[in-house]
């Protein structure tokens, strides 16, 4: 469908969040609950191969709307791209965010880029009025939060 101005065609972009699942939405205590949350998105042959990036997208009440996979790559790394984690949040109304992904090597140490990222995340959060929450770096049995080290 496009929108016609001035004599040009426009595609018309239309946006949607569909809520078509109809169960208890579970709310996050603590960042165990939270990596419980998320480790249960990961399937069990890939949580130690590849590392992956998502984010959980949170009411009022910090109950889970919904866990968006942003992207997954190698062993060693993945791409992030603030605009997709941002325009789920919007689309979901959420009012806070988790960010989480994991680490195949199984070390829990947050890399340099993983600080960055987590700076240019809150701030970004900060002007949209979306609070980043935690981001939880998880392996198959444990995992680290940056909330908990005081680090967000």
């Amino acid at each position: 469908m496009s929108v016609t101005a001035k004599g040009y065609k426009i595609p018309q972009i239309k946006l949607s969040y569909v809520a078509d699942v109809t169960v208890e939405k579970p709310k996050v205590m603590d960042s165990a609950s939270v990596a419980r949350v998320f480790r249960e998105t990961y399937d069990d042959d890939e949580i130690d191969y590849r590392e992956s990036f998502k984010v959980a997208y949170l009411n009022r009440a910090n109950k889970v709307v919904g866990i968006h996979t942003i992207s997954s790559g190698g062993t060693a790394a993945t791409v992030v791209d603030l605009k997709m984690i941002f325009s789920g949040a919007l689309l979901a109304n959420a009012t806070s965010i988790i960010l989480c992904h994991n680490h195949p090597s199984g070390s829990l140490l947050p890399s340099p880029q993983d600080d960055s990222l987590t700076r240019k995340m809150a701030e970004a959060g900060k002007i949209l009025e979306i609070r980043v929450l935690d981001h939880v770096i998880i392996t198959r049995t444990d995992h680290y939060s940056y909330a908990d080290n005081s680090r967000l």
